[in-house]
């Protein structure tokens, strides 16, 4: 579909739909365990920010992950092992300030040669540690990674390690760490093309009628959510549940629009049942599963 935003720059935008996810979502075989739906690695969280460690994960878990991992800084861990029941919490070696060490490298490396999918960012915080473990991390793991907030900040003055990451790399930012990362305010859709393409990663660029640009030059936006969405936790839900999608095998792209339209889809329904003044990310989580339902193998 062509919008007018971009038939001047001869741009083509496809619209993300529920067609267009019923598409991408499988069915689940019936005698499948739970090694079948991926092992999700999140390396999140510091001392104080252990809120979005927690929405991270549940939005992996919610999203239908077999094994969910988070790995935080042992400062967070008392908090984070009490708030989550389904999530494996790991503590590993972190400084003063509650943020993870470089220390903490070998053992994250160690956790994500068993992942299928890895999410770094949500909560970590701002430190020459946490920049050099998102570097390594990028580097070195063998699977999918979705890079969010402050793993997007760790590398905002030297993006081109993207092009040295060893697999597909998906970045959520808003407009705000987008324009810390490119020196670009306000971004047009053919920015954000071309970022993707110089740069070889997905790029989805939340707000307003999301977008998502792709490598091969590829648009795509998003229209569902509303303003009730706009409260801290949000972005974090839709990186567990993209995550999520790329560890049970959705190719990082295609796993990138649907995240983003059942994302909205599940504001949609708390902003119906509880008013955009009143829903929370938490009313999110709640009200995700009722959305897959659709995707179930039959009538139980």
């Amino acid at each position: 579909m062509l919008y007018t935003d971009c038939a001047e720059r001869g741009m083509e935008m496809t619209e993300i739909d529920q067609a267009f996810v019923d598409r991408i979502m499988p069915r689940r075989a019936p005698e499948a365990n739970k090694n079948a739906f991926g092992r999700i690695l999140c390396v999140c969280g510091s001392a104080g920010y252990t809120g979005a460690a927690y929405f991270a994960t549940q939005g992996a878990v919610r999203m239908g992950s077999g094994v969910v991992t988070l790995a935080v800084p042992e400062k967070a861990w008392p908090v984070l092992a009490v708030k989550l029941n389904e999530p494996v919490v790991r503590p590993l070696p972190c400084g003063a300030d509650g943020m993870f060490s470089l220390e903490a490298l070998p053992a994250l490396l160690e956790l994500t040669a068993r992942a299928d999918a890895l999410l770094i960012g949500c909560g970590l915080g701002r430190s020459d540690g946490v920049t050099a473990i998102v570097e390594g991390l990028l580097r070195q793991a063998a699977c999918p990674i979705v890079l969010d907030a402050d793993g997007i900040n760790a590398i905002a003055a030297h993006k081109d390690i993207l092009q040295q990451a060893a697999q597909p790399v998906v970045l959520t930012p808003h407009a705000g760490e987008f324009a810390r990362l490119s020196g670009i305010r306000q971004a047009e859709p053919a920015q954000l093309t071309h970022f993707a393409q110089e740069q070889r990663c997905i790029l989805l660029y939340k707000g307003h009628r999301t977008l998502i640009a792709a490598p091969d030059g590829t648009l795509y936006r998003n229209h569902s959510g509303n303003p009730g969405m706009a409260k801290g936790g949000s972005g974090d839900v839709l990186a567990g549940m993209l995550v999520s999608l790329c560890g049970q095998g959705i190719p990082p792209l295609q796993a990138a629009c649907a995240a983003a339209w059942l994302h909205g889809r599940a504001g949609d329904l708390a902003a119906n049942t509880l008013s955009e003044y009143g829903m929370t990310p938490s009313d999110m989580l709640r009200l995700l599963p009722m959305l897959l339902k659709r995707y179930n193998t039959r009538e139980w």
